[in-house]
């Protein structure tokens, strides 16, 4: 039968080309979206080894759920592909308190949910694995992804430590930090925009909407060739704590490490400057 995957948000995006890479490479993945008749719709009856299940993240009791008939079935969960989110794409101010709220409440609250429900499990058996979808706007904030970022930078450091507390207990851990990848990501099923208009913010804000609509469908990274990366580490001894992922995602990271270097050392150096 091969592994047993979990994959949350996989009727579309990048969720959906895991499950596929999975089921291609003889995998059995209960795939789940807040519709499991859209996960159905999404693979048309392809693989007799997918199963669907509808799951909200944000519900700790559906999780819960959802990971106990998995194990209750296949016996284990060998793979957690924590993917589901969203994006809240603009100007922090335009934002009101509920729609931040809600961009945690999915992309980190939610996914915490589901790794709570998985983890006793994994833990039961003393293996397992543990991927969590992340980007690299977890590690690199701009402008206008400001909410968005803040949402994967606490995904970062909470699987960073989650990680570590895991790994004695034979259960490992991978984030995925991509670029910019050819998903519907970017447009209304997946992106919300502030509500708010602030006179100040519209011009900067109409040029970043803009941007948005142009890289809709246009961006550099190839979902696919991801999920046969991600599906092929699974099989491996070993695995990198971190993946990133596209050219662009390691030219903004790397870009980050520079300045941060940099900040260090000016930091270090004004420490002198007022201790002298």
């Amino acid at each position: 039968m091969g592994k047993v995957w979990l994959v949350t948000g996989a009727s579309r995006g990048l969720g959906r080309e895991i499950t596929r890479a999975a089921l291609d490479a003889g995998e059995t993945v209960v795939a789940t979206a807040r519709s499991a008749d859209a996960v159905r719709d999404a693979f048309a009856g392809e693989h007799d080894r997918l199963h669907a299940l509808a799951l909200d993240i944000t519900d700790a009791e559906a999780a819960n759920s959802v990971a106990a008939e998995t194990t209750e079935r296949f016996g284990a969960i060998d793979v957690l592909v924590n993917n589901a989110g969203y994006a809240e794409l603009g100007f922090f101010e335009t934002f009101t308190d509920a729609a931040v709220r809600r961009q945690f409440e999915v992309n980190l609250f939610g996914t915490m949910n589901v790794a709570r429900a998985v983890a006793p499990h994994m833990r039961e058996r003393r293996s397992g694995l543990v991927v969590t979808i992340s980007s690299v706007s977890g590690l690199v904030s701009n402008g206008g992804g400001a909410v968005y970022s803040a949402s994967k930078f606490a995904v970062e450091g909470w699987m960073e430590g989650f990680a570590q507390e895991l790994a004695p207990l034979g259960i490992r851990s991978l984030l995925v930090e991509p670029g910019m990848l050819r998903t519907d990501f970017m447009d209304q099923k997946s992106a919300s925009f502030g509500s708010i208009d602030i006179p100040d913010y519209a011009e900067a804000v109409a040029q970043y909407r803009a941007f948005v609509d142009g890289a809709n469908g246009n961006q550099p990274g190839d979902p696919k060739l991801l999920a046969t990366r991600i599906v092929a580490l699974v099989s491996q001894s070993e695995i990198p704590s971190r993946l990133v992922f596209g050219d662009d995602a390691r030219q903004w990271a790397g870009e980050k490490v520079h300045r941060l270097r940099q900040e260090i050392a000016q930091s270090k150096q004004a420490e002198r400057q007022l201790s002298a």
